[in-house]
C-alpha cells in the first residue's frame, strides 16, 4: 500500500503574449500583483510558430516567459488558469484578447501548463481546467514529448526553462517548502 504524502511546492510560470509590447508589460504588472514577484523575465521573443492567434490578436506577435519568486501549491493551476482568463478578458476589446497568458509550473520531474482543452495527454484537474504535460526533466535537462508544442522543444527555450528549474531546485531546498 503506498501513503499519501504531500505534494511538494513548485514554481509558477507564464508566457504572455501579445501584438502589443505596452500591453504585454501591462499584463505582467498584473500578473506581478497578483502572483508575487517575477524572478526572471525573459527578453522579447516573437511569436511565429503558428497563426492560431492572429484571427484574434493581430499578426507579429511578442512573447515573455516569465518565472515567480514565491511558489505554489500544484493543486492551486486551476484556480491560476482561471486568474489569468480573467487578466486576458480584463485586457479584450470587443470581445478578442488583446493578451494571451499561459500559466503553467516547473517541478522537479516536469513542466505542466494549464489548459481549457481536453486531449489524450492532458488529464483533467477541475473547473474545466487540464493539466498538459509540455516536458520532462530528464538526464539534467528537459525533453519533448511528441505533444510538445514546437516553441517549447526549441533548444534556447529549453535551456531557458533548465536554468529556471535550477533557480527552483535552490528555492525548494532552501525553503524545505512542502505542500500540505
Amino acid at each position: 500500500m503506498s501513503k499519501p504524502n504531500c505534494a511538494e511546492s513548485v514554481k509558477l510560470i507564464t508566457s504572455i503574449l501579445s501584438g502589443d509590447k505596452d500591453l504585454l508589460n501591462k499584463a505582467l504588472e498584473v500578473l506581478d500583483g497578483q502572483y508575487g514577484r517575477a524572478d526572471f523575465i525573459s527578453a522579447l521573443l516573437p511569436f511565429n510558430y503558428t497563426d492560431y492567434y492572429a484571427k484574434e490578436m493581430g499578426p507579429a506577435l511578442v512573447r515573455r516567459f516569465v518565472s515567480f519568486e514565491s511558489l505554489v501549491r500544484p493543486e492551486s493551476l486551476p484556480d491560476i488558469k482561471i486568474g489569468t482568463n480573467g487578466i486576458e478578458e480584463r485586457f479584450s476589446v470587443n470581445g478578442k484578447r488583446s493578451v494571451n497568458i499561459d500559466p503553467g509550473y516547473i517541478s522537479y520531474a516536469h513542466i505542466i501548463l494549464a489548459t481549457g482543452k481536453g486531449y489524450s495527454h492532458r488529464p483533467y484537474l477541475r473547473n474545466g481546467i487540464y493539466a498538459d504535460l509540455t516536458l520532462l526533466y530528464q538526464d539534467k535537462t528537459f525533453c519533448s514529448l511528441p505533444w510538445t508544442y514546437p516553441d517549447y522543444a526549441e533548444v534556447d527555450i529549453v535551456e531557458m526553462f533548465n536554468k529556471i528549474r535550477a533557480k527552483y531546485v535552490l528555492q525548494a531546498k532552501e525553503t524545505a517548502y512542502y505542500v500540505s
